[in-house]
């Protein structure tokens, strides 16, 4: 949770009296729940599929989109339906399942993925043994990439190397007619009745509310620590964002996992909500 896009949902949090907030990368998260470290942990919805513990989500908040996300972009410096291979950024599992089923519904085009450090621009080595590719070859600009996170925005590859770009938000809902979730607050479904993730949950709805009557400020106060031009950060996290998990949202995220099922990235879907979590503690 270290991405401009997750303060509408975590700003003011720090400041409340028994709330600890814990930073990974998002495909991270899940761990911290696998370990039972957490009561509740803003998870994507491959890594809940995934996770070797039984996940609930709690309808808090999510990170999603409507339409373009901005920061969640394949790269290439061949047209689209030509591309074969997609070096792809691990931060996020859910954004590389999104990139597979948006090339082959749009393009007709199982891609070979390979692991890339985004950071560092070098496949990463066990992608590299199963690709062929020599990690220590130095070849900075693949063909493909997909780049996911404030990385876009702030370390962006030349547009003139890449001239052909796919917002993968935008694609979704050309595609569906939905919107796109990324990640959702979860906890343990063992957990889903303990009195501190009742109180979790009831805290994060409330800080969530709150901080959606001063997005503005939250811009202001944390584009610059991420480095991002003011004017962009405020359109992104006003206008590209979404972090109301509504019923849209949920049959979005419902058809997502089953087209990832379809596809063979995941087992038998399965979506399920704790919507009582919400309700007062006691």
């Amino acid at each position: 949770m270290n991405y401009l896009n997750t303060w509408p949902l975590v700003e003011g949090l720090e400041s409340l009296e028994g709330v600890e907030i814990v930073r990974r990368v998002p495909s991270r998260l899940v761990e911290l729940l696998e370990r039972d470290e957490a009561d509740v942990s803003l998870v994507s919805l491959i890594d809940a599929q995934k996770s070797s513990a039984p996940l609930t989500i709690v309808p808090a908040g999510m990170i999603g989109c409507d339409g373009p996300t901005l920061t969640v972009r394949i790269y290439s410096q061949v047209p689209l339906e030509t591309v074969r291979r997609v070096h792809i950024d691990t931060d996020s599992h859910t954004s590389v399942a999104l990139a597979r089923l948006v090339m082959r519904d749009r393009f007709g085009i199982d891609v070979e993925l390979v692991d890339y450090d985004a950071r560092e621009r070098m496949p990463l080595a066990a992608a590299s043994d199963a690709s062929g590719e020599d990690p220590a070859s130095g070849n900075e600009w693949p063909e493909a990439m997909l780049l996911i996170g404030d990385k876009v925005v702030t370390d962006s590859p030349p547009a003139v190397r890449y001239p052909h770009q796919l917002d993968l938000g935008e694609a979704w809902r050309e595609l569906t007619g939905l919107p796109f979730v990324y990640a959702v607050w979860m906890c343990r479904r063992d957990r889903v009745g303990d009195p501190a993730v009742r109180r979790a949950a009831a805290v994060l709805e409330r800080q969530r509310l709150h901080n959606a009557t001063r997005i503005d400020q939250i811009v202001t106060d944390r584009s610059p620590e991420h480095r991002w031009p003011a004017d962009l950060a405020r359109r992104y996290v006003g206008e590209c964002l979404r972090f109301d998990f509504d019923e849209r949202a949920r049959q979005a995220a419902g058809l997502f996992l089953e087209k990832c099922a379809a596809l063979g990235l995941i087992g038998a879907s399965e979506l399920v909500v704790a919507d009582g979590v919400l309700a007062s503690p006691g």
